[in-house]
């Protein structure tokens, strides 16, 4: 156990250098534990997993704040997806009561975008029928994004203001959804 926590730690250290492999391991790593504490809040699989994603941005961004003496890293990002939660909840609740924006003021640091990952080879080296029909098994807004970024070839940023959301969600919804795709190709092989 001790040793798993030793290469927790070391991959948030990786992370805290801008390592994208970092990153898709502190990813894998705790989404169903972030993801499964929203969906028992929410009750919706869709809010549950905007507000992981979200929480993941928030928590990459702030990577460097990260302090490991002060509470463990799964802890961390559970109390950064809850005050998300309720913030979205006060925003809602606020918005039945006057028109207000949901666009975020957040600075969005730069995750280092290593490429061509495994998933982008092969993404292209796919037969495209195949393909789609793989993507199709995809949630919309995850097949959404894999269009705008491989079919339509739309930068982070291009996409982030096309879906009228921060870069780093962005980032971290095409990372989530190149996973499943993965997942979705490896099962199928």
């Amino acid at each position: 156990m001790e040793i798993e926590k030793e290469h927790i730690h070391h991959q948030i250290e990786n992370a805290k250098k801008g390592k994208q492999g970092a990153f898709s391991f502190l990813l894998d790593t705790f989404w169903n534990e972030v993801y499964g504490f929203q969906l028992k809040r929410v009750r919706d699989e869709y809010e549950a997993e905007d507000i992981t994603i979200e929480t993941f941005s928030k928590a990459f961004d702030g990577i460097d704040s990260f302090d490991r003496k002060q509470a463990a890293f799964g802890t961390w990002l559970v109390a950064i997806s809850k005050n998300i939660q309720i913030d979205k909840s006060r925003r809602k609740n606020a918005s039945l009561y006057r028109n207000t924006t949901n666009t975020s003021d957040e600075l969005v640091q730069r995750l280092a975008d290593v490429s061509p990952t495994p998933e982008d080879k092969l993404i292209t080296e796919q037969n495209l029928a195949e393909l789609l029909r793989y993507i199709k098994q995809l949630k919309p807004q995850y097949q959404e994004i894999i269009n705008l970024r491989y079919f339509r070839e739309m930068s982070y940023n291009e996409i982030a203001i096309n879906l009228d959301e921060p870069l780093n969600n962005v980032k971290v919804r095409l990372l989530r959804a190149r996973k499943l795709l993965s997942e979705i190709i490896t099962q199928n092989r």
